[in-house]
């Protein structure tokens, strides 16, 4: 999985683009017309209900736009709220918290419908034992933060990319000719670059998944687009061999029975890229 170290460089990496992007040569809209040295206090209000994320993320903005910024924080990342709560208030040059303004509010609105939704398939998912996973269907430059949104609401990371676990899926398979060979051929390379990195595997069948516990190595089986029933089969055949995974297409009206079959893990690309942004503000005190 990704470092924290490699995890605070994305996060750095986002922050200075996004400025970049926004301000480019100046905020001259608040250049134009408020002193260089005023000073002004906002509060981040919200107008909406769910899980608040990005509080440690606007902090870091915050920091990076300008270091004299103060903020104090009422509600903390991972809590619950609700229309007319006040997150955190921010002092200091009123240039300033203008120019990180934007950033953050485009940050924190998608955090939090992510770990809003997120919290809510945690909760479809209790007592049962299973995790809810993220994937890779994140929006372009910015997983990290939408990794981090899933992991607030009470979620798992899947991989972060493609560099930091082995995932052999259908045309990894067809195209190296066989589930077994793509086993193969994946334990023979790790051991010639000296990578140390977890193997999943998808299979489509139960066929399939015979051929895959022929074979040791894998550490999680993916159950990809079955039915319950050969859900069912499907973990009974896998035993404690290694772990389960159930995806394709589950939602929340399916998620529940899919983890009453008894796997470990469902992943959910719906975590990340089916969301409606939380509505929140910064509003001047």
């Amino acid at each position: 999985m990704i470092t924290d170290k490699q995890f605070e460089i994305e996060i750095k990496g986002i922050i200075a683009n996004a400025i970049r992007e926004d301000v480019g040569d100046g905020d001259h809209s608040s250049l134009a017309c408020i002193p260089r040295e005023a000073t002004g206090k906002a509060k981040l209000l919200v107008k909406d209900e769910g899980i608040i994320a990005g509080v440690a993320f606007a902090k870091q903005v915050f920091a990076y736009v300008d270091r004299d910024l103060v903020i104090t924080t009422l509600i903390e990342d991972g809590k619950k709220v609700k229309h007319g709560d006040i997150v955190f208030y921010v002092e200091g040059k009123s240039q300033s918290i203008l120019m990180a303004e934007r950033l953050v509010l485009n940050a924190m609105q998608r955090m939090s419908a992510i770990a809003t939704k997120t919290n809510y398939f945690v909760g479809l998912l209790e007592g049962t034992g299973t995790k809810i996973l993220d994937t890779r269907k994140t929006t372009p430059g910015i997983r990290a933060l939408e990794k981090w949104a899933v992991k607030i609401g009470g979620g798992e990371n899947h991989r972060f990319a493609l560099y930091d676990m082995i995932m052999l899926k259908d045309n990894h398979i067809d195209f190296a000719g066989g589930v077994t060979k793509a086993i193969e051929k994946t334990k023979e390379y790790l051991k010639n670059t000296g990578r140390d990195l977890k193997i999943i595997v998808e299979a489509r069948s139960l066929k399939e998944i015979e051929e895959i516990l022929k074979t040791d190595g894998v550490y999680r089986i993916l159950i990809d687009n079955f039915n319950y029933e050969d859900t069912k089969k499907a973990v009974q055949l896998i035993g404690d061999t290694c772990l389960t995974e159930s995806s394709g297409g589950i939602n929340e009206k399916t998620i529940r029975k899919y983890a009453e079959c008894g796997v470990d893990f469902i992943s959910s690309g719906a975590l990340t890229h089916s969301v409606y942004n939380m509505d929140l503000s910064l509003k001047a005190v």
